[in-house]
């Protein structure tokens, strides 16, 4: 209720937009009332791309009209009755409007909301100068404002000058007729003496200056001239600035970053310059028509031809810069499964494009034709590939305002391969989604070819390809440049940039607060740069390449070091998540850091590291006394645990199956820290008579600890430990093949054939010995 207190204490122009932003569709009496539920409604977590997200839309429909009438209900005295009939009144209308598209109220509400908060952020801002967030955002809005307002005076006062001069039309004929008669006058001083001549020449002069004073063409013109350079100037800060800073973020959080956000902003922008372009291009084809009525030799018909140029360019290069892809497809994109992406045109409503409503069609190309389109060189009718339900029709939504094309059921049936580079896998090479339309603007005076182009995408045939296609993504996302050639990214970059974009993603999987930290990341780049350092200058430096993030196998392993990092990712997001988050997991340790850690601390103290051999495996490291020889104490490491050994129990109750461990490192009792993750114990028969059994985590060596026995009645699950090497239990040397070779009528596909082919046969070259290593934790 915070934001809407603030909110009716706007002023001027804020509150005017403030107030435009409701009316039938959805009544300002309802966010008054309304106002706490509102607010505290979780409108965010609804995509309003995704249909499964329709059922929570409707709920907080339902909820919306349910909170109306208990509010009209409750309404008494003379002025109650009144807003109860209001109010009941306005919940049929909302029923009526949203039930059919529930979804849509979310839009109207979200727009409302994010609306609101903007107006009332630049409320604040404009008040308490320096008062504003770090990176100085307010202060670029408010620049780019203050411009805006410079062009309206301008286009005003343009707009002022031309009805004068249309007015003055008539009497500017008769002066000009004027003034060739002076000129003709002043031609035939020739022939008279010369005393006389200057005496009348001089007369003649002075009444044809003040004639051509009135030439207003040329002056309008000049100004006309100022405004378009601003203009440009300002374009140039909204798409190239701020368009291109989205575009950034946007990028971004394809890695994990945070949400782009700002596009309601920027339409806003975008639609002032295109209402501004649009009156001043007006202006200028009144001022050339006014001109034609009198053509007067001169500049000005010279001047006027080179800024109706201008102008056109001008709102060539909106519309097609604003013609952009709010909704990315994702850009690991498997074969013969359904995706969706939106585009938008940020100036489609105020331009009234959707009064002929554009069609878009989306298709996949290379890199090589991304490359030659950003080039107009003609590659029409060229593709990489076929994707289905690849047209779509825009809309407008009137609540937003947004003019936009929604593809919710796209899906790639085939992709066409280029011959790769040397070493370049088919997980290396990049495609992208060309969506491109043709618009008409102003009853078809304008006609505009837009395209625009997806950000990079990495097409798979299977799953086992996945992790491999991430990871040429989130190089690409990183370390890619504005304004490159598609799609070039640096070979090497510096480690700390690495780090950077490591962290993000690991907290966006994890979803997360705590990040990785300084050790954590020496413990990589000692795993990247086959390094003992324990110094983080040491890394500051050096760069890491390509090949060593995701080519090159780590020594000794038949894995890269992003395989590995990847496989830490899936394990903690899918079963640890929890335990990350409380500060349990150390994760990032090797085994000698792990003992010289235990063996200083009491018999019993465990702790919890990430297996070095073995892709997304964790493993117990423990001190205790050495079974075999009295008075020894040695540090043992369980056999690591799996993604596929955590679906069967957890690692709250293998913990606590295991009586030997006491302490969670440093000295925090292991009940404080997992008891809440346990299951409860099930004893009770069920329905016909039996005693359900229970898996639990033992060990086969004997351990000094309060209750080492196991309780009778249960089965168990046998674990190997070993204070130096444990040989793994489960083999698997190829990935499994769920999914199907065939396509979606049942023929085979010998493009994903050969796709999976490649892989096999790039694991067979491997060695025997090298496929069985790195079976050790």
């Amino acid at each position: 209720m915070a934001l809407w207190i603030q909110a009716q204490q706007l002023q001027g122009d804020a509150l005017h937009q403030m107030q435009s932003l409701y009316g039938q569709h959805f009544p300002i009496e309802v966010r008054h009332y309304l106002a706490q539920w509102l607010e505290a409604q979780p409108w965010d977590a609804i995509d309003l791309e995704n249909q499964q997200d329709e059922f929570k839309a409707k709920r907080l429909l339902d909820g919306l009209i349910q909170e109306l009438q208990r509010k009209a209900e409750h309404q008494m005295g003379e002025d109650g009755f009144l807003l109860k009939i209001k109010l009941g009144h306005y919940a049929t209308q909302l029923k009526s409007s949203y039930d059919p598209c529930p979804l849509e109220l979310v839009r109207c509400v979200k727009h409302i909301l994010y609306t609101e908060q903007r107006l009332v952020q630049e409320a604040s801002n404009a008040s308490s100068p320096g008062s504003g967030p770090v990176d100085g955002t307010p202060q670029r809005y408010q620049q780019i404002n203050q411009t805006f307002e410079e062009l309206r005076v301008m286009t005003h006062d343009t707009e002022n000058d031309l009805r004068k001069l249309q007015h003055s039309q008539e009497y500017f004929i008769i002066q000009y007729q004027e003034s060739l008669r002076i000129q003709a006058q002043l031609s035939s001083l020739a022939s008279i003496p010369p005393a006389e001549r200057v005496q009348r020449e001089s007369g003649l002069q002075s009444r044809k200056s003040t004639l051509e004073a009135c030439n207003k063409h040329l002056e309008l013109a000049e100004k006309h001239q100022r405004t378009l350079a601003l203009l440009r100037k300002q374009q140039t800060v909204i798409v190239d600035d701020e368009l291109i800073q989205w575009k950034r973020r946007q990028q971004l959080t394809g890695n994990g970053g945070p949400s782009e956000g700002g596009l309601d902003i920027l339409q806003a922008w975008c639609e002032k310059l295109a209402d501004m372009i649009w009156q001043n291009r007006q202006q200028i084809r009144r001022v050339e028509h006014l001109t034609q009525q009198l053509p007067i030799p001169g500049p000005t018909e010279e001047l006027l031809t080179e800024l109706n140029a201008t102008v056109t360019d001008i709102i060539s290069a909106l519309v097609t810069s604003t013609f952009i892809i709010e909704k990315q497809p994702p850009q690991v994109l498997k074969t013969q499964t359904k995706f969706s992406a939106t585009v938008r045109l940020l100036v489609g409503g105020k331009l009234n494009v959707h009064m002929n409503p554009p069609q878009v069609k989306a298709t996949i190309v290379s890199e090589q034709q991304a490359k030659a389109l950003l080039k107009n060189e003609n590659t029409r009718n060229e593709s990489s590939g076929e994707i289905l339900n690849n047209n779509c029709v825009m809309e407008y939504h009137q609540t937003t305002g947004t003019l936009s094309a929604h593809f919710r059921t796209m899906s790639l049936k085939r992709i066409k391969r280029s011959d790769r580079r040397g070493a370049e896998s088919v997980t290396e090479e990049k495609f992208t989604v060309l969506f491109e339309s043709q618009f008409s603007v102003g009853g078809n005076e304008l006609v505009f070819h837009v395209k625009t182009l997806s950000l990079p995408v990495v097409v798979i045939v299977h799953g086992s390809q996945d992790n491999n296609a991430t990871a040429t993504v989130l190089w690409d996302n990183a370390f890619s440049e504005p304004g490159r050639v598609p799609f070039v990214v640096p070979d090497k970059v510096l480690w700390p940039q690495l780090c950077e974009a490591l962290n993000m993603k690991y907290k966006s999987e994890v979803q997360s607060d705590r990040g990785l930290s300084e050790d954590n990341l020496v413990f990589l780049a000692q795993k990247a740069f086959s390094s003992s350092s324990n110094n983080p200058e040491d890394y500051c430096n050096m760069t890491i390449t390509w090949s060593q993030f995701n080519r090159e196998s780590l020594p000794g392993r038949n894995f890269t070091f992003w395989q590995w990092f990847d496989g830490v990712i899936e394990l903690m997001k899918k079963h640890l998540k929890s335990h990350w988050n409380d500060g349990a997991i150390l994760g990032f340790l090797n085994k000698q850091q792990a003992q010289d850690m235990l063996m200083s601390k009491p018999n019993g103290t465990f702790l919890l590291r990430f297996s070095d051999s073995e892709i997304g495996g964790i493993t117990i490291a423990w001190v205790a006394e050495n079974p075999n020889k009295a008075g020894e104490r040695m540090v043992w490491n369980l056999m690591p645990f799996t993604t596929k050994d955590f679906s069967i129990r957890s690692l709250a109750d293998r913990i606590s199956d295991l009586n030997h461990l006491l302490f969670l490192y440093p000295n925090q009792p292991k009940e404080e820290v997992f008891s809440r993750y346990c299951t409860p114990p099930n004893s009770k028969a069920v329905g016909d008579g039996y005693v359900k059994p229970e898996i639990k985590q033992v060990v086969k060596v004997e351990f000094s600890s309060p209750n080492p026995e196991p309780s009778p009645g249960n089965s168990f699950m046998e674990h190997a430990s070993s204070p130096t090497v444990s040989q793994h239990h489960n083999f698997t040397i190829y990935p499994s093949m769920n999914d199907s070779m065939l396509d979606t009528e049942g023929e085979f596909d010998l493009e994903e054939t050969m796709d999976m082919a490649r892989q096999v046969e790039e694991f067979l070259r491997q060695p025997m010995e090298t496929q069985w290593s790195g079976q050790q934790s």
